[in-house]
């Protein structure tokens, strides 16, 4: 299994140091009678992921080329991920893009801690 992700089609040269998965559900409605039953319209399972990635040192253009696709003024993307059973392959805007720039030493930047949230535009499941 790649631990690496595909955005679009490209795949980056950007070790995944931690992956989260949530599967959240998505009400249509949702709401409890005054006898105490809820009573909702279910329209999904999303699966949305956060994932923390490695330091830029061992490759710093594609940690550059990473976060310049992340920041990409688009509003969806079709990403492809690691999964327990290959890859999970899904269309998803991004959220809450972070790195820390630790320091600079001569011509070489030091940046790690690349964040994102990948947020499913539709759901998984039904």
């Amino acid at each position: 299994m790649s631990n690496l992700i595909t955005i679009d089609g490209t795949q980056y040269d950007v070790p995944i140091v931690s992956m989260k998965r949530s599967a959240d559900d998505l009400y249509k409605y949702a709401e409890r009678t005054e006898d105490g039953v809820l009573h909702s319209e279910k329209i999904g399972v999303y699966f949305n992921y956060q994932i923390v990635f490695g330091k830029n040192i061992g490759n710093p253009a594609a940690y550059a080329a990473l976060f310049a696709k992340l920041t990409e003024p688009k509003e969806f993307h079709i990403v492809k991920v690691p999964d327990e059973t290959g890859t999970h392959t899904f269309e998803a805007y991004f959220s809450n893009i972070k790195d820390d720039f630790v320091r600079i030493r001569g011509s070489t930047r030091y940046i790690e801690g690349l964040s994102v949230n990948i947020i499913a535009r539709s759901p998984a499941k039904t």
